[in-house]
């Protein structure tokens, strides 16, 4: 029975201990196998709440068990294994204990059935996965991991607040429906919005996973926006808000991908156009949105891991991942190309690939719902998604032109974990049914009726035509070697460059009362030598007889004032 009371993120937080005290390839099996036993002690624990304990005068639940905490915690599991089996040809003990802890606090944080418990996890998220970006040990990964551990730690606080606000207004830590209801439900819901990069709250991302070690970005793209949106469907199902947050959060990445050069960077804003699906399924809220965002979730860590695998690869074996630096690779890295491709069709959501069977169910919701603007703005994303994820990363990457690079397909271990990725997402595809069985709620729904097939074909078809059409008349945007700033130039140029401007005028201010106060102190100083000075009146030698003489006059004086008063 006790066993079945072990909390998932145990063998995690056990395995990171033992990645400290072992070495080399018992190491490795270590890691590997606890995502493999931890996923088979999920499969047979039953829906429930264990552990509940006594804080003071509230109850909480460090351990809840139901389907939609099951349906993160086995995605979970699947992805700390892919991406353990991708990083074992490293020898880095930060990465790897890091590793283990962030995805324990992943699972932590998605079985939590009270708002302090979330809380504790939410900031171990935190502090374990900075160290994925400062792994890389070069001073841009040192500045954006400060950014990151800033941002988050800040989302922990402001949850902080907001929980322990709800606790007065309630009486109550747990977690479950919260809405946007008081102060309170605004706080949380920005907590969670911070990490699941609302538009504006997300150049954290954009920022520091790029600047991640090859391996590391994998363990990020899988578990910190992920289980934001756990937290939003647990705690803010049906808020009309999040549907037009999601919309602009599915649309504007678009723009910053097309332009970006970094193809990891690429691959960060087309994760934040991912996340806007699950966050407007989320904000309809009906049973078939719900399972469209949550599969949505499930599927996106598979193939995304897969395309951030695919470049990690390239970075690997290159040391390059600009655009504008690759091209060719195809011809040495074929394995990778034809992988890279996989979770390219994925993400674009073609029939037959896993993308496909969970995207449609929120476009389907929102017309369902009469959400028919939002559904227009869908589909765009849907377009554009495959013109930056779908076309710009294979093809600049492995077709666009000969770089001269000339090297191998990554180790077989990376290999391994991509194959893996690619399988289920086909799998997925092509029987969509192992995914909806694991669904919170139960569906009939089918994703290869002919209009889904047909619409998605057809738009499929324009935009790689679009593409090739841009391409040939030289009007796609070149992939030029610049960095691209979006709303985080605000704090990385107009920030810094007015709070300098605002000191220098700061120093101005004082180097002008220093010298009026230096020149005034000069002329009290020339004054008092003029008159105070050797040789002057008041300082002038004087006979010792004469001073005593005015001080028997001073004397007298006072004894002769004491007598009459």
């Amino acid at each position: 029975m006790w066993m079945t009371e072990l909390p998932p993120f145990v063998p995690f937080y056990v395995g990171a201990l033992l990645a400290l005290l072992t070495r080399g390839r018992v190491r490795g099996l270590v890691m590997v196998a606890i995502p493999i036993l931890g996923a088979a002690h999920l499969w047979m624990t039953p829906e429930a709440v264990y552990w509940q304990l006594q804080f003071f005068d509230y109850e909480l639940m460090p351990y809840r068990v139901d389907k939609l905490s099951l349906m993160f915690g086995y995605v979970f599991h699947i992805a700390a294994f892919i991406s353990i089996v991708y990083a074992l040809h490293v020898r880095d003990t930060v990465q790897q204990v890091a590793g283990m802890l962030y995805a324990g606090s992943a699972l932590g944080a998605v079985f939590a059935g009270d708002l302090l418990t979330l809380f504790v996890f939410w900031e171990m998220l935190a502090t374990s996965s900075v160290f994925l970006i400062w792994a890389r040990r070069t001073d841009r990964s040192y500045l954006s991991g400060l950014r990151y551990l800033i941002i988050q730690v800040l989302s922990g606080v402001i949850l902080l607040v907001g929980s322990l606000m709800y606790l007065e207004e309630t009486n109550s830590l747990v977690f479950g429906d919260i809405g946007l209801q008081g102060v309170h439900g605004w706080l949380i819901f920005l907590a969670f919005g911070i990490k699941c990069a609302f538009p504006a709250l997300h150049n954290w991302l954009t920022d520091a996973y790029p600047e991640a070690t090859p391996t590391g970005t994998v363990f990020l793209s899988a578990f910190t926006t992920k289980v934001a949106v756990y937290a939003l469907a647990r705690g803010y199902a049906g808020t009309e808000l999040l549907v037009y947050i999601g919309a602009v959060m599915t649309c504007f990445p678009i723009f910053f991908a097309v332009i970006a050069n970094d193809l990891r960077r690429v691959l960060a804003y087309s994760m934040i156009n991912q996340l806007g699906f699950m966050v407007c399924g989320i904000g309809i809220g009906t049973a078939l949105a719900i399972n469209g965002a949550v599969s949505h979730a499930f599927n996106d860590i598979i193939f995304k891991g897969l395309l951030v695998m695919s470049m990690g690869s390239v970075l690997h074996m290159t040391g390059k991942i600009k655009g504008s630096e690759l091209g060719g690779l195809y011809k040495t890295m074929p394995k990778t190309t034809l992988l890279c491709l996989v979770g390219a069709a994925s993400i674009s959501a073609f029939p037959l690939f896993s993308g496909f069977v969970s995207k449609s169910m929120v476009m389907a919701a929102a017309l369902e719902n009469d959400y028919h603007w939002i559904w227009l703005m869908l589909l765009f994303a849907s377009a554009g998604v495959f013109h930056h994820a779908g076309i710009k990363i294979p093809f600049f990457a492995f077709f666009a032109r000969d770089s001269g690079i000339r090297t191998s397909d990554p180790p077989l271990n990376m290999l391994l974990a991509m194959a893996i990725a690619a399988i289920l997402c086909m799998t997925i595809g092509i029987y969509p049914q192992v995914l909806y069985q694991l669904l919170p709620d139960q569906t009939d729904y089918n994703p290869y009726d002919a209009t889904h097939v047909l619409t998605q074909t057809q738009l499929l078809f324009f935009s790689a035509l679009a593409f090739v059409f841009l391409n040939l008349r030289g009007l796609y945007p070149p992939e030029l070697k610049s960095v691209n700033l979006d709303v985080e130039w605000f704090y990385r140029r107009l920030i810094p460059q007015l709070a300098g401007a605002f000191f220098a005028a700061i120093w101005r201010v004082d180097s002008l009362l220093r010298a009026a106060f230096l020149g005034r102190l000069a002329w009290l100083s020339s004054f008092l030598t003029k008159h105070h000075g050797p040789g002057q009146l008041i300082s002038a030698d004087r006979p010792t007889a004469g001073m005593v003489a005015w001080v028997m006059v001073l004397l007298a004086s006072y004894l002769i004032l004491s007598f009459i008063a």
